[in-house]
Order: structure tokens, then sequence, then C-alpha cells
């Protein structure tokens, strides 16, 4: 038994948490790692990182980067692919901004109770998931890109003892990507049960 109350309310409740954990994403550091096997390495000792979109951090230092740098180790900037990197800089925040807005627009429309603003307002959710889907996934690509460009640069033997993974603040973004295609799904079902006129008391069969 599902009421329409419990659907948007569980729709507010996505919203709230994909807007915490895609802002989290993008204030934190640990969207790439790279840990040095320091045994029997004298050429990269210390580099052992994490890196954001906005900074890389080398211990304690802390050092703002107009490009986040998967391949930390090159010191070449020409390596770094920064139209692609500019884009999810541009992406990932304006996702963030269109959460809030969608966030105002699933409130009135919830009471309104109105089936059009409804669907509006979950497709405006699912565009604004792409939105997340291409910046996260874009910041995936380049960071293999920059990879193989260390790789080709160095040489394969030079990094064996290096381990670069992705780390948390972006599998959050993948969380927030998630949560909005709730969110949307969430809201279209409840504008279904709106257009059919049905009791907010009770609803079955709907999920």
């Amino acid at each position: 038994m599902v009421t329409f109350g419990a659907l948007v309310t569980a729709a507010g409740v996505c919203g709230l948490l994909s807007f915490a954990f895609l802002a989290t994403s993008l204030g934190t550091d640990y969207w790439y790692i790279i840990e040095i096997n320091h045994a029997n390495m004298s050429d990269f000792k210390n580099m052992s990182s994490h890196s954001g979109l906005w900074s890389i951090n080398e211990g304690e230092h802390q050092v703002p980067l107009m490009l986040s740098v998967p391949a930390m180790m090159l010191p070449s900037p020409c390596v770094h692919p920064a139209d692609m990197h500019g884009a999810v800089v541009v992406m990932l925040p304006l996702s963030l901004v269109l959460l809030l807005f969608g966030g105002i627009c699933g409130l009135v429309s919830s009471l309104a109770r109105s089936p059009v603003l409804l669907t509006s307002t979950a497709s405006y959710f699912f565009i604004s998931s792409l939105l997340t889907l291409c910046g996260a996934s874009l910041y995936i690509i380049y960071s293999y890109q920059a990879l193989a460009e260390t790789e080709r640069l160095v040489g394969q033997q030079s990094l064996a003892n290096i381990h670069t993974s992705f780390g948390w603040s972006l599998h959050l973004a993948w969380l927030s990507f998630s949560l909005e295609i709730t969110i949307g799904a969430l809201l279209l079902t409840a504008a279904q049960m709106a257009k059919l006129g049905l009791s907010p008391r009770c609803y079955k069969g709907v999920l």
C-alpha cells in the first residue's frame, strides 16, 4: 500500500540526499587516488596523493590547480586534457544548481497535486541526472586518457609500483545520479496517482 504523501516524501528525501552527496563530492578531494609502493622506489618518493576537481593533496600539502591531475607525476602540463576537465567542472556544479531548483519545483508540484507539474518535474530530474552522468563519465574518461598518456611518456615499467584508483568522492557523484533517477520515477508515479484521482490514503500496485 503506497500513498501519494509517501511517494512525494520519499522523493523529497532522495532529493536532499542527492544534493548533499553531490555537494560533498564537489567539495572533497578524493576523486582520484595515487598510491606509491615505496619499496625500491627512489624517483617517486612522497608522491602518494589524492586529488579533486579543484586541488591536489600530497601528504600535508594542498595545491590549488586549474586542472585536476590524475597523472600527477607528469612534469609537462601539456598532457592534461584541459578542455575535458573544464567541461567536468562546469557540468557537475551546474547539476548541483539544477538539483536545488528541482527541489523547489518538486515541492510546488507536490503541494498542487498537479499531474502536469509532477510529470514536468520528473522530466526535469531525468535531464538533470543526464548532466551528472555526463560529468562523472567524462571525468573517468579524462582520467584514463591522462594515465595512458603518462604511460606513453614515462613507460609502463616506471609506473609498475604506482597504483591508481577512483575515490569515494566520485562514488558519491554516482550515488547522486542514482537518486536523481529515483526521484524522477517516484514523481512520475505520483503524477499517475494524481491523474487517476485516487485517494491519497490508499494506492495499491503502483510500485
